[in-house]
């Protein structure tokens, strides 16, 4: 039997060459030197009794042993992220970091205002935003709360509905000025530049659900992030999936053929329920709830009058 386990600053090392790639990425990633580093992993190694990266001319090569740690190590890289949130928290319950995620759009367009509200209310809150279109593990702690565009399937959460943000097709007046505007489906993939996914999707596996086929060949612009699209859209590049709050909002953006194309995203904001008692926690989850709440209330209101 190991006299010591393995202390965490081993993992963390090798976590970073992971993610980096070579022991000098690793190194600045972690504001540590290069030799630092290469003693940890070697350490590390020792203490299990395997050989966790090989050297190649493209730098160093994980194994499997250390392909099988990687998802233990970013689990406990999340709880010592969670420590700290806590830890800076304790005292004065209105002070220290809350970590939140959202998608692209939402965290880049619909958060930033909700946000600012806040930080005039609890000037001591720190926000770390992390924007991200796949579900962070609450479970793991990898967030303390979550704006999500799917119903949470996970125990051990708190969830609150918001209702449905709605996504639609939508077009600068500029483009539509040199182009037409398209009539149905079928006149904009003939005849106009379509913004669109490189990868599927679930949104678009669930528009395929709903009768409403797309594929990667109908695209003039294909790209994976949803705000990059955004501003294609907003140059005048062509037409593309918009969220319906943002279209209006801009009054050159324009809704095509909504009863043609309309794709609802349930949307609700989640936190663990270990966070129930945290009040810095609590004021961050009822902001997202209210600010959002008012966001798709307008939106819905918006798509009723036109």
């Amino acid at each position: 039997m190991r006299a010591r386990e393995p202390g965490w600053e081993l993992y963390r090392s090798m976590l970073a060459v992971l993610v980096e790639g070579s022991l000098s990425g690793a190194a600045r990633a972690l504001a540590l030197t290069q030799p630092t580093i290469g003693r940890h992993i070697a350490a590390l190694e020792e203490e299990l009794g395997v050989t966790l990266f090989t050297r190649s001319p493209h730098g160093l090569v994980p194994t499997e042993a250390a392909n099988e740690l990687r998802p233990l190590a970013e689990t406990m890289a999340a709880s010592a992220r969670a420590l700290l949130r806590i830890a800076s928290g304790r005292g004065e319950e209105l002070r220290g970091s809350v970590r939140l995620t959202a998608s692209e759009v939402i965290g880049a367009e619909v958060a930033p205002p909700i946000l600012a509200g806040l930080r005039e209310a609890y000037p001591q809150i720190v926000i770390e935003l992390a924007l991200s279109n796949r579900n962070d593990d609450l479970l793991r702690r990898d967030a303390d709360i979550a704006v999500r565009m799917v119903r949470p399937t996970q125990g051990a959460l708190i969830a609150r509905r918001i209702g449905e943000v709605w996504l639609g097709l939508h077009a600068h007046r500029r483009y539509l000025e040199r182009h037409g505007t398209p009539a149905s489906i079928a006149d904009l993939v003939a005849g106009h530049s379509v913004i669109g996914f490189d990868q599927e999707s679930a949104p678009v596996r669930a528009l395929r659900q709903r009768g409403i086929s797309l594929s990667r060949e109908m695209f003039a612009l294909r790209c994976d992030s949803d705000l990059a699209q955004l501003a294609a859209i907003r140059a005048g590049f062509g037409v593309g999936v918009c969220q319906v709050g943002l279209g209006l909002r801009d009054p050159d953006l324009v809704h095509l053929m909504p009863s043609a194309f309309a794709l609802p995203l349930e949307s609700f904001v989640v936190m663990h329920e270990d966070l129930r008692g945290s009040r810095r926690c609590r004021v961050v989850f009822d902001a997202m709830v209210a600010g959002l709440s008012r966001y798709v209330a307008t939106a819905a209101a918006g798509r009723e009058q036109r």
